[in-house]
């Protein structure tokens, strides 16, 4: 049984990746921006079944947890929380993110900083508060959620995209430092599943937004399908996790077939111009 903190637990994949944590007896520490405090402790019968809301060990396990990812007390005192009652963390969930980008003459500076601070540092915060837990164990994960544009780049999601690339880095950078000390990383790169993050888009480029939100509308991928394959590539030792088909394909051809890529990615280009949707004049 492991001990795990995910943040962005409140809904989408945070929330399935908490339930199918807990599914196989798993103790979870669910925290999101949008719970107020920890809320009510439960138990059942140890079996490792649950309602979606409660724990799943004989114990009892927290519902939930207030973590807002960009602030720096909330990551204190969920460090706080960890040490009083576990004594320690196998597994960080470094989850929470916002949808957002916009071509570059469109987004704005303020839309940058924000998906930077969340997307970017929220994870940066995440795990610099529980490095030193596992290097004093000699043990852990962390599992940082990016996405499959960390890994290819459309056109009119510079933001997102760097953010996300950022996110692979930084993960690739702790599994080097962190080797030693017996702790793994591992970053998730999924492509569009049916969440609720795109009622967290923000932004001038409104053609943007409604292209992204049919992709993720239409997509065949389910969050609970996407948690299921990344608790498969975690069980099978992956440092990254291209946890659907759509993503290992696309992948693999900016790999194998550069040109072919480039190619699609400018027609796409092309297509979001053609459709304009520019909501502010000029960026800050």
């Amino acid at each position: 049984m492991s001990r795990v903190l995910v943040t962005g637990a409140a809904s989408g994949l945070g929330e399935a990746m908490t339930r199918a944590f807990r599914d196989r007896g798993d103790e979870v520490l669910a925290t999101d921006a949008r719970f107020d405090a920890v809320v009510s402790t439960s138990s059942t019968d140890g079996a490792g079944s649950t309602d979606g809301a409660g724990s799943t060990d004989g114990a009892g396990s927290t519902d939930g947890l207030h973590l807002d990812v960009t602030a720096d007390d909330d990551w204190t005192a969920a460090l706080g929380w960890v040490a009083d009652h576990w004594g320690g963390l196998d597994v960080l969930v470094n989850n929470a993110g916002v949808a957002g980008g916009g071509r570059i003459d469109i987004a704005g500076i303020d839309e940058w900083r924000r998906i930077v601070d969340v997307n970017l540092l929220g994870a940066v915060r995440g795990c610099r508060a529980f490095a030193p837990v596992f290097k004093r164990q000699r043990s852990g994960r962390i599992v940082n959620i990016a996405s499959l544009a960390g890994l290819v780049h459309p056109a009119g999601m510079a933001a997102y995209n760097a953010v996300k690339a950022g996110v692979v880095a930084l993960t690739e950078t702790l599994g080097h430092e962190l080797a030693a000390y017996g702790v793994t990383a591992h970053v998730v790169c999924p492509s569009y599943f049916r969440t609720d993050l795109m009622a967290s888009m923000q932004g001038a480029d409104r053609a943007l937004g409604r292209v992204v939100g049919h992709l993720v509308e239409t997509s065949p991928f389910t969050a609970h399908q996407i948690a299921a394959a990344v608790l498969a590539g975690l069980d099978a030792g992956e440092e990254l996790i291209l946890p659907d088909a759509m993503a290992r394909a696309a992948y693999e051809q900016k790999l194998t077939d550069r040109p072919a890529y480039d190619a699609q990615m400018r027609r796409q280009a092309a297509q979001l111009d053609e459709l304009g949707g520019v909501d502010a004049a000029s960026p800050e």
